[in-house]
């Protein structure tokens, strides 16, 4: 009987220690990039998409044009493994039909492109940090894409 009290107690307590999936701030998740490479010398090609996971408390997100309010989307390139200072930052679309509390949706994002000064022929492996901002300005979690795209210059 003692036991089985310390179990279940060990129980409620890891349950209750579990991180809240909803947050003032937004947090996101990175779930893909593909396709992963992309050559300079094609006339068409498929640009990769990147998804990721966004899941926000009050849901103040998207495009929000009578109140002025717009959230963005940040990105920062990483090419060959050297931060290229400059941010990119993207409006989020009006989603405000779909937004409510604990919002949770997918984001589609087709990242710049950032090249090396290197001479060609040449691949650059490009990684991407991202960063959301909603319309009270509260800051997500960073994420770094953990799949490279391969940009063959040639």
């Amino acid at each position: 009987m003692r036991y089985t009290i310390i179990i279940f107690l060990i129980s409620i307590l890891a349950v209750s220690c579990g991180k809240d999936k909803y947050t003032t701030n937004p947090q996101i998740e990175y779930k893909s990039l593909k396709p992963n490479a992309i050559r300079s010398d094609l006339p068409f090609q498929v640009l990769p998409q990147l998804t990721i996971r966004i899941t926000d408390s009050e849901g103040d997100l998207g495009f929000d044009p009578p109140n002025d309010d717009t959230s963005f989307v940040y990105i920062r390139t990483i090419v060959n493994g050297t931060i290229v200072n400059v941010v990119d930052s993207f409006p989020m679309p009006d989603i405000k039909s779909v937004v409510g509390k604990n919002y949770e949706a997918d984001l589609f994002i087709t990242p710049p492109f950032k090249r090396s000064t290197r001479p060609s022929p040449k691949t650059d492996t490009l990684f991407y940090e991202i960063y959301v901002k909603d319309f009270a300005r509260n800051k997500s979690n960073v994420i770094t894409t953990t799949d490279p795209v391969f940009y063959d210059i040639r």
